[in-house]
């Protein structure tokens, strides 16, 4: 099992760690990890590993067995053998960039209020699409409100909930195709806004800035019709 050190810190950009094995395809698991593993929509982490004078490109991380968070080195190259003691390294630019897309895509299901149906990420920008027959008429108001929302710098938190809530709260699953995160019998929860007043309150298992105003400025992008009843609709950063 990797620890997933991002669930308690988004922010931690680098990490000491043991290898715990190597998969048959030569990737590295470790018994801790900042790598956050391709899921929900959100790609995973790139950076590198450092032992013994050595250093190591990742390009991605996935999820393997059970709980263990599997790093794919991005060149081939000598691997760190299993006991060695390493350092993790985020590609922190390009983390942070995809916590806030992430942290948008929220505020979008905020702004658009149907169900989801599924999503994508990237360091650039992000879709939502959304169970919606028909495209938003006022392409403006919806990018002024995300904007709003922003400029809000409101904070981003998440908690614990068991999955006999959730199921006692189907209103706070928004996606229709992806099933909630879930621990041993937890579902994580991601608001945006305070306990008592909040703009989103979702379940979620990615990673997000602390608050909206780390968003930056957003511009609305392409809106397309994908099949009978279903909109795309993409967010980019503008900086």
């Amino acid at each position: 099992m990797t620890a997933m050190l991002f669930r308690d810190d988004a922010y931690l950009r680098e990490a000491p760690a043991k290898v715990q094995s190597i998969t048959p395809e030569g990737g590295v698991v470790l018994d801790a990890t900042v790598f956050y593993p391709t899921g929900g929509g959100q790609p995973g982490d790139s950076g590198w590993l450092s032992w013994d004078g050595q250093r190591l490109p990742i390009a991605t991380a996935v999820k393997g067995q059970g709980d263990d968070i599997v790093l794919v080195a991005a060149e081939p190259a000598a691997l760190p053998p299993v006991g060695a003691h390493v350092v993790q390294e985020l590609d922190w630019d390009r983390r942070h960039r995809l916590m806030r897309v992430h942290t948008a895509l929220h505020l979008l299901s905020v702004v658009i209020p149907f169900g989801v149906t599924g999503g994508q990420i990237s360091a650039t920008h992000g879709r939502l699409d959304f169970d919606m027959p028909n495209a938003p008429e006022d392409r403006e108001g919806i990018e002024e409100d995300l904007n709003e929302y922003i400029g809000m710098d409101a904070r981003v938190s998440d908690g614990w909930i068991t999955s006999r809530e959730l199921a006692d709260a189907p209103h706070l699953i928004k996606t229709m195709a992806v099933k909630p995160p879930m621990g041993a019998d937890d579902v994580r929860l991601v608001r945006i806004g305070e306990e008592d007043d909040w703009i989103d309150l979702q379940p979620c298992g990615g990673t997000h800035v602390a608050r909206t105003g780390e968003i930056g400025a957003l511009r609305l992008g392409k809106i397309e019709k994908k099949g009978r009843v279903n909109r795309r609709v993409y967010v980019h950063l503008e900086s």
